[in-house]
Formats: structure tokens, C-alpha cells, sequence
């Protein structure tokens, strides 16, 4: 959004400094700001607005009486819609710790500047900014709002469907597959996301009749989608706690042979929500399926149970970097370090690299630069029923 149109507090302790960025704000076309020399005064200003709500706050960390990281752990209790532009001199990794207790607080982070700081820098963090609809609320559907039988009864009658998250060549910009993720279609509570039954499942090892109906369903979808496409694949989720049955393998392959699809079309995303409990049937399973043409794919690669140890046990096909370490690494040099050398180790592996959560054109750009081969990321397209993806691929195509 443009800075005219908003509203900003500046929390700097430092007057000078505090009136440098109003000027910039004002240079930029903003019309209100308003000032506080600490956590403490910005508070008393955010709890005496009753109109014209502030849109940003940019904070400075180290001050008096009441220091930055304060600050935002109060603005987090109080479920303020405000985003945060972070003020510093502080260490580089210093800042990164913060960044993320930040997130872990509920703020909406716009991003970090390191003074001095640069009016072109403060302009495009801005420009970032999206004004939230609505004030956050606590979500109709809780993670605890069914019980296992519920989900099961869900699973049996089917009403689980696959949604598909178009994944995109960095190279070329076309298609090349789509991860299919889980939801509910509820008869009473809609569209019901993964966070209200995928734990569960997995805690009472009950997650296999899932992953069996998703499966079946995305190879049918895939099926359906070759004729315009037959280089795509789609990638489907498998939990460590799945790969304990021996049999797993035996029943994905027939799963996938009955829908008349080749197995080559099917990755399979290991997630490491879990630990590895029995590590033989484990690995023959995967290698079973590595064998009868199935890729596997390394899920959230660098947040899970001994990742590197993982890649030197099983024969991927793609290394999958999480979006955790994407997002915002624009301006984040631990996670850009990160990305850069999951990269390279892909590549060094000849295997896939594929970021997920790529959100902004910048985001896009690096990652290209940085040689990473597939996108995927609400800058592509967010997941979407299988009606709506064969009108994206045909949309995109054209």
C-alpha cells in the first residue's frame, strides 16, 4: 500500500534519530505518524486511539524503561492488527533470534532495517504492507473441535479430498507438478484444514486410511490432467509413522497401479513429524518404492529429525527447502545461508531443489539466481480443488 494511505508510529528513543524517520515517512507522502521514546509511551498511545488505528509501527529495540522486545510481546497479548518494522545496530544474528520471537508472539513482521537507516529500503518494506480485512479472530474450527472417531468416520464416508498446490519450473515457468494436501469438506463446518485432524491421526497411528484415499484420489487426478501435461507429477504426503508396515509400500504401489497411472508421476513427501522408530522396515519400504519408480522427496528440509542424516539413508529425489527459511530471507542472512547451501546440496546430489513458500517476486528472483529448480508459494497459486487447478494449468499454459 502506498504510505499516504496509512498510518505509522515511530517508537525511537533516540530524538534525534526519531525525527529523521518521521521526515522520511513524510518525504514518502505519509500524513499521520505519531511518536513515542519507548515501548511504555507507545503503548499509552495505542490504548488512547479510538480512531484512525495505527496501520505500522517502526520500533527501535534497545530503549528505556520499556525495550522493543517488550513492546511487541505486549502488542501480541493484545491481538493488535498492527505490522512491525524493526529498528537496530543489533548483531545480525542477534536480530534473526528476534525475528522469530517475534512470529512466535502472533506479529505480523514487515521486515528488519539496520541503521543508518536507507529511504529506498523503508519505502519497499512499506509498500509490502497488506491491511488485514478483519481483526484476527480465534478460528470456528479448533484443532480440538473433533474427535478421532469423528475424523475416521470422515475417512470412511470419503469426504477427504485433495487440494492442489501448483508447483512451477524456475527456468522455464511452467507447470511441472502440484502437491496435493488434505482437507475435510465438512458437511457442517466446510473446507477444514489439516491442523484439526493430521495430528491426531498420527498420534493414535491412525493416519494410514488417509494417506491411502488421498493418494488414490490425486493419482486419479493426475490421470485425468496427463493428457494436457504428461510430464506432471504429483506429490503426496507419507508420514515416518506410515513406514513401520512392512506392507506400505506393497499397498501405495497397487493404490497407484489400479488408478492406470506410472508410478514416475507420484512423489512421495516424507515429513519428519515424527521419529524414525524402526528404521529397517523404514528404509525397505522407501527403497521398494525408490525402486518401482516412485520419487521421494525430503519434506521441510533442515527443521526435522537428523535431515542430513536422512539424506545419506535414502535415496530422494528431491530436497524440499521449508518455507520458514524462505520467507523474509531476503533481508534474513542466516536463512538465506541456509537456502543457499540446500541448494548446493541438491545439486551436488543431482537431485531436485524445490522452495516452498515463496510469496514475493523478490523471494522468486534469488531463489532463481541462486539456481534452485521449482517453485511453489502463494506468488504461484495457493491450493485449490482439482476443478480449479485444470482451469490454472490450462489458464497458465495459454
Amino acid at each position: 500500500m502506498k504510505p499516504e494511505e496509512l498510518n505509522f508510529l515511530v517508537i525511537e528513543d533516540d530524538d534525534f534519530q526519531r525525527r529523521m524517520i518521521v521526515q522520511m515517512l513524510r518525504t514518502l507522502g505519509a500524513a499521520e505518524i505519531r511518536e513515542a521514546g519507548n515501548g511504555r509511551l507507545a503503548l499509552e498511545i495505542l490504548n488512547g486511539l479510538e480512531h484512525k488505528p495505527v496501520d505500522i509501527a517502526l520500533c527501535d529495540m534497545d530503549m528505556p524503561e520499556m525495550d522493543g522486545m517488550e513492546f511487541m510481546r505486549h502488542l501480541g497479548q493484545k491481538q493488535e492488527d498492527i505490522a512491525i518494522l524493526i529498528l537496530s545496530t543489533l548483531d545480525r544474528a542477534l536480530l534473526t533470534s528476534i525475528e522469530t520471537m517475534s512470529k512466535a508472539y502472533g506479529i505480523s513482521l514487515l521486515g528488519v532495517i539496520e541503521k543508518p537507516i536507507a529511504l529506498k529500503q523503508l519505502e519497499l518494506l512499506i509498500f509490502k504492507f497488506e491491511r488485514p480485512h478483519k481483526k484476527r479472530r480465534d478460528p470456528i474450527v479448533s484443532a480440538d473441535s473433533f474427535s478421532l472417531a469423528d475424523i475416521l468416520h470422515g475417512v470412511s464416508e470419503k469426504q477427504f479430498e485433495p487440494y492442489f498446490q501448483p508447483k512451477v519450473d524456475m527456468s522455464t515457468e511452467k507447470i511441472v507438478g502440484a502437491e496435493a494436501l488434505a482437507r475435510w469438506i465438512h458437511p457442517d463446518h466446510g473446507v477444514i484444514e489439516p491442523y484439526a485432524f493430521i495430528p491426531l491421526l498420527e498420534q493414535n497411528n491412525s493416519i494410514d486410511e488417509l494417506t491411502f484415499l488421498i493418494l488414490e484420489k490425486s493419482a486419479a487426478a493426475c490421470r485425468l490432467c496427463l493428457d494436457k501435461n504428461p510430464m506432471l507429477t504429483v506429490s503426496v504426503n507419507l508420514s515416518l509413522v506410515s513406514l513401520n508396515d512392512t506392507d506400505l509400500a506393497r499397498h501405495i504401489m497397487t493404490i497407484v497401479r489400479n488408478s492406470g497411472l506410472n508410478p514416475r508421476h507420484i512423489i512421495l513427501e516424507i515429513t519428519e513429524s515424527a521419529v524414525m522408530t524402526d528404521l529397517a522396515h523404514a528404509l525397505e519400504n522407501l527403497a521398494r518404492l525408490r525402486m518401482h519408480g516412485f520419487g521421494l522427496s525430503i519434506d521441510d528440509y533442515g527443521t526435522g529429525y537428523s535431515t542430513m542424516q536422512q539424506l545419506t539413508r535414502i535415496a530422494f529425489s528431491e530436497l524440499k527447502i521449508d518455507q520458514s527459511f524462505v520467507r523474509n530471507f531476503d533481508y534474513n542472512e542466516a536463512s538465506r545461508i541456509v537456502v543457499e547451501s540446500s541448494i548446493d546440496v541438491a545439486r551436488k546430489l543431482r537431485v531436485k531443489s524445490v522452495a516452498e513458500g515463496i510469496e514475493t517476486q523478490q523471494e522468486w528472483d534469488t531463489l532463481k539466481s541462486m539456481g534452485c529448480d521449482i517453485a511453489q508459494g502463494y506468488l504461484v497459486a495457493r491450493p485449490m480443488n482439482l476443478a480449479a487447478f485444470m482451469q490454472f494449468c490450462e489458464t497458465h499454459s495459454a
